[in-house]
């Protein structure tokens, strides 16, 4: 695949580590570095062309999540933000319910625990054993349901929830439908719109190939006002820039959800990262990660001593590859692949390899010779 020029990890790394933070391609870093120049040299005199690259990323993002607008994208902080943006800014009552997997990342867990006090149900469903993770979840609605929200890909196991039956079945039931699409977009194609999703969630830092600090929150414009604003600010008013007026009204676009200044770096890092992304195109991309997903699969099923934990069906996994040693202690092998230059992470008690698609099939060869002893 063309771009791999894009990528300049030293020699001894083999990088297996995408679904945690991901290194930057070369335009991303050279974007950074032009302008830090920038700034020690000139400041923002030149802030009107930030404004622009700006633009130019919401107008990015829209395209990558097949959003109407790009008046439903807001640039957040980071997934953690824009969930708690959802949550607390619902009209909830004593005896709703919320609806997830029991095995969610943290951000999408806490946030929802937190709606306790208001006596709001959070229905924890374990996914773990299901055969069909979607009616596990679906069985669980009922009148009080107010929504539902899942990772598009678990973290740990790299499960893979079929988006569009649960979009469908929340559309039917009248149920708010929200993704956190961390681990897949940049992965996997993804279409807000075919999905019916009412709010999608992602940061920039994992398969989107940015920086931290920056995250993707798409809402679908019917829903602005149904969101209380609870953070206020210069930047989420209908004229921002209008710093004497006295009269201000929330933004009519998603910018409400944006309550202060940008964080111009991190843009013009994301920004550079998703033209990368744009070129090569969705569907190219997802058919290298999805072919070292199933190399790695294949190949760590022949490895006696290894149990596999992420699905083998191909619709039932993504970017992330998941497996227990039998006869290992989990942190002693993960110290020892760390020693060996592979970079990689433990999660749920598993080995969690996710190569992106540049991620040159010898180095799933150098990362598995580990694994097997060589």
């Amino acid at each position: 695949m063309q771009h791999r020029d894009e990528f300049s990890l030293t020699p001894e790394v083999v990088y297996l580590n995408h679904a945690a933070v991901s290194p930057w391609p070369s335009r991303t870093a050279a974007a950074v570095a032009s302008f830090a120049e920038e700034n020690r040299q000139r400041g923002a005199q030149h802030y009107p062309q930030w404004l622009v690259v700006e633009q130019r990323l919401r107008e990015r993002l829209q395209r990558l999540i097949g959003a109407r607008s790009v008046d439903e994208i807001a640039l957040l902080k980071n997934t953690s933000e824009g969930l708690s943006v959802i949550a607390h800014g619902l009209d909830w009552r004593v005896g709703d319910n919320v609806i997830i997997p029991a095995q969610e990342f943290p951000s999408n867990r806490i946030v929802w625990e937190s709606l306790t006090e208001y006596g709001v149900e959070v229905r924890a469903v374990d996914l773990s054993t299901a055969s069909d993770p979607e009616s596990a979840l679906l069985q669980q609605i009922d009148a009080r349901t107010r929504l539902i929200s899942v990772s598009a890909v678990q973290y740990d196991t790299g499960l893979r929830l079929d988006l569009n039956r649960l979009g469908r079945a929340c559309e039917d039931a009248e149920v708010l439908y929200c993704v956190d699409a961390i681990q897949s977009l940049g992965a996997l194609p993804l279409n807000v719109r075919s999905i019916r999703a009412d709010f999608v969630v992602a940061d920039g830092h994992k398969w989107l190939l940015g920086p931290e600090g920056l995250a993707l929150f798409y809402c679908r414009r019917e829903l602005f006002e149904r969101l209380r604003l609870r953070q206020y600010g210069w930047h989420m008013v209908e004229h921002p820039h209008d710093f004497e007026r006295r009269d201000w009204e929330a933004a009519k676009t998603a910018r409400r959800f944006e309550c202060g200044s940008p964080n111009m770096l991190g843009i013009h890092a994301l920004e550079a990262s998703l033209s990368l992304l744009e070129e090569i195109g969705s569907d190219a991309i997802a058919e290298k990660i999805m072919s070292n997903s199933d190399y790695l699969i294949r190949q760590l099923s022949g490895i006696s001593g290894f149990d596999v934990v992420t699905p083998i069906v191909p619709e039932r996994h993504a970017g992330i590859v998941s497996f227990k040693p039998l006869d290992t202690d989990v942190q002693e092998l993960h110290r020892r692949l760390q020693a060996a230059g592979v970079v990689c992470a433990v999660r749920g008690g598993a080995l969690r390899f996710s190569p992106h698609f540049y991620t040159p099939r010898e180095q799933l060869a150098r990362a598995l010779a580990v694994l097997d002893g060589g």
